[in-house]
């Protein structure tokens, strides 16, 4: 069983705030009794997944889980060391539940620009496959691709090198990750490398369809004068725009690593609440989301890269209910917690993007009160 640990409340910053009301801050909900309090309790497979023909993979930059509880890796196949480069996997591979192999593609091809350094996959209800990159060089990875399950090329959003900034509703500039809201057939977008912001297409046109900054402030350069960071509240303006998840009620869900929090928004762009997560502990403490399977999506899981946890939040409170993980190689340790995914039967999946270059299958074992 993994180690689980409480999370100091005092290290925990919790904003709510109300639409139309500034920076007036709402007294915190008073917390339910630890006692009367379940939260969910995991345990690792050691034995997931099942990579064939003896490949090797690179650093593993994100995982997702499909309608079919079929679960997506997206890694890195040129990051793979020089002596077992011939045995690097293809960057997108397919497993089924139990962690059997279905296939594997991705790589460059015609009529698109493949990313130069692969970062966030997700796999919307119709099963199509979404794909990004944060490659910074010349030119910068500034595309949002779109393929059929079986790796066919559907679409491309933005360019190779083609952005202007965060101004440009054409392009994109280092994307980490997407999401899919199917009820408004919407691809949200966290355009968080290069730029400052989470932007919207039709998802079966790519047409643009708005775009909006941390506290639905416009997005600047980050070259430009900044307005000074409010205590409370903390920047007006995003650090890296890591990991973003639309729930089923049609909130917007963005991770600011650099930041340490969480903010949340309507899908129109509305800002709702925040919270930090970490605030004063290591940066990088808000890297993934995943919701919880439950109808109501009543926990919202956190990957925490720069302290290799997973943090378990209330999603309707953003409180910090519980965390566990720590630093290491061994099953259920953390080598550099990147992204996260859940599946229907509540288990979590973990992509490590540093020194783990791994993902792991964590198996719902139950639920449990507060320490």
């Amino acid at each position: 069983m993994i180690h689980k640990q409480l999370v100091n409340f005092v290290s925990i910053l919790l904003v709510v705030l109300p639409i139309g009301c500034g920076t007036q801050q709402e007294p915190e909900p008073e917390p339910m009794p630890s006692g009367e309090r379940l939260v969910p309790r995991f345990e690792v497979d050691p034995s997931w997944p099942m990579l064939p023909n003896d490949w090797v993979l690179g650093s593993v930059a994100s995982v997702d889980v499909d309608s079919r509880d079929h679960v997506w890796i997206y890694h890195r196949p040129r990051s793979v060391d020089e002596a077992q480069q011939e045995d690097a996997a293809p960057a997108v591979i397919e497993f089924d539940h139990e962690g059997d192999f279905v296939q594997a593609w991705g790589g460059p091809g015609e009529g698109y620009d493949w990313p130069a350094n692969e970062h966030g996959i997700e796999v919307d209800d119709q099963g199509y496959v979404w794909l990004g990159g944060n490659g910074g060089g010349a030119p910068s990875d500034d595309m949002l691709l779109k393929f059929t399950r079986d790796g066919e090329f559907v679409m491309q959003i933005g360019g190779s090198g083609t952005s202007e900034g965060n101004t440009d509703t054409n392009n994109l500039k280092q994307p980490a990750e997407a999401a899919i809201y199917p009820d408004t057939n919407e691809v949200f977008v966290a355009d968080g490398y290069g730029n400052r912001r989470i932007i919207v297409f039709d998802a079966d046109s790519g047409e643009y369809k708005r775009m909006w900054g941390a506290f639905a402030n416009a997005p600047l350069e980050a070259s430009a004068e900044q307005p000074p960071p409010d205590d409370v509240l903390g920047p007006q303006q995003f650090g890296t725009v890591h990991g973003i998840e639309v729930s089923n009620d049609g909130l917007v869900y963005v991770a600011d690593r650099d930041l340490n929090r969480v903010q949340v928004f309507s899908n129109d762009g509305s800002y709702q609440t925040q919270a930090f997560v970490n605030r004063n502990a290591n940066a990088n403490s808000v890297a993934g989301l995943a919701f919880s399977p439950d109808p109501e999506q009543q926990f919202v899981y956190v990957a925490d890269l720069g302290n290799n946890h997973v943090h378990i939040l209330d999603r309707q409170t953003l409180e910090v209910l519980d965390s566990f993980g720590n630093q290491g190689l061994e099953p259920g340790q953390f080598g550099g917690v990147h992204h996260i995914a859940t599946d229907s039967q509540g288990n979590l999946y973990t992509a490590e993007a540093q020194e783990g270059r791994r993902a792991q299958k964590l198996v719902l074992t139950g639920m449990e009160p507060l320490p």
